[in-house]
């Protein structure tokens, strides 16, 4: 017998598996390598990962309720399963396309006149040369933030009633007729904008000014040297710097356009805007706060949620299309 005969040859299925196999292993090893070297940020970040896990994924489970005619007398597995038909109650409803418009109009003011401001109070800041001139105003225009919707709608009222409020009466001063602020459907809407405005405006600057912050100061010296002004170092640096800061932004501001603060609308509310005032964030409390029709208004949580997703995507492809969005 051959002592020297050769083994029979691998067969290529095979050497392809073992080829898997070890770029898996691989892969794992490095996965783990990686664990390994930067395990410090991995438990710093624990707590967060971990609060998210409980309080945001796992009660996700819950959302299978929109598709059962949930009670809690029968609980979860008992109770009887329906489909879509929540989802055919909700469109069907006389109130959905009022829903629709009242959240969508509410998000687009408040993309078209609250979403620029805080870039260009930012770019403002930046500007000022007086580190203690530019602490005070950072100082006050971010106090608004830490005030309740309690306290802010409280100030709105002092501010707007007609018969207290401030602003009336110095309209009354002025020999002009008292203006209703409160009560008129036509401003109910520029009102909610506003009062976003001077709470979160100042605040939503800290993302920005930390992206002004992380600009090369190079560039700026490279502008100044070709004859660029303040306007012109603004306009060819510091925005095309902090763009993708911006359309970040932008995308998860348009994530949220079927979600209007239900806080807010809630407190401004009254008999005479409720026609313009009643969004889906309120509509989910009556239907399944005070009317206990959990399943029902899950099936509303659900669909505004999905929409959400749906605008998420849609704008971060446009976004790409431009060069940017989030890959």
């Amino acid at each position: 017998m051959d002592t020297n005969q050769s083994q029979p040859a691998t067969l290529p299925y095979q050497e392809g598996a073992q080829r898997n196999t070890s770029v898996r292993r691989s892969r794992l090893s490095a996965i783990w390598r990686g664990l390994v070297r930067d395990r410090a940020l991995y438990l710093i970040a624990a707590p967060m990962l971990l609060y998210f896990l409980l309080f945001k994924y796992v009660p996700m489970w819950g959302v299978f309720i929109a598709f059962k005619n949930y009670t809690p007398y029968t609980g979860f597995w008992n109770s009887e399963w329906v489909g879509f038909a929540h989802f055919a109650r909700f469109f069907s409803n006389e109130a959905f396309w009022q829903l629709l418009r009242n959240t969508l109009a509410i998000n687009l003011l408040s993309l078209l006149l609250f979403f620029p401001l805080p870039i260009l109070l930012s770019i403002m800041l930046n500007e000022v040369r007086k580190e203690w001139l530019k602490r005070i105003v950072q100082s006050v225009v971010y106090l608004p933030h830490f005030l309740s919707w309690v306290v802010i709608s409280g100030i709105t009222f002092l501010m707007l009633s007609t018969s207290d409020g401030i602003i009336n009466k110095l309209i009354a001063g002025l020999g002009f007729a008292k203006f209703d602020f409160l009560t008129n459907q036509n401003v109910f809407w520029l009102l909610l904008t506003f009062q976003s405005i001077w709470k979160e405006a100042g605040w939503g600057t800290v993302i920005f000014l930390a992206a002004i912050a992380s600009v090369d100061p190079q560039l700026y010296e490279a502008a100044r040297m070709d004859g660029a002004g303040r306007l012109r170092q603004i306009w060819h640096v510091t925005l095309p710097a902090i763009r993708t800061v911006i359309i970040i932004l932008l995308i998860l501001r348009i994530g949220h356009m079927m979600d209007v603060g239900f806080e807010q609308v809630y407190l401004m509310t009254n008999g005479a805007v409720s026609e313009v005032a009643d969004v889906f964030d309120t509509y989910v409390y009556r239907s399944g706060i005070q009317q206990a029709q959990f399943s029902y208004s899950t099936a509303v949580g659900l669909f505004k949620s999905i929409v959400g997703v749906i605008l998420v995507v849609l704008t971060n492809r446009l976004a790409k299309k431009f060069g940017e969005g989030v890959y």
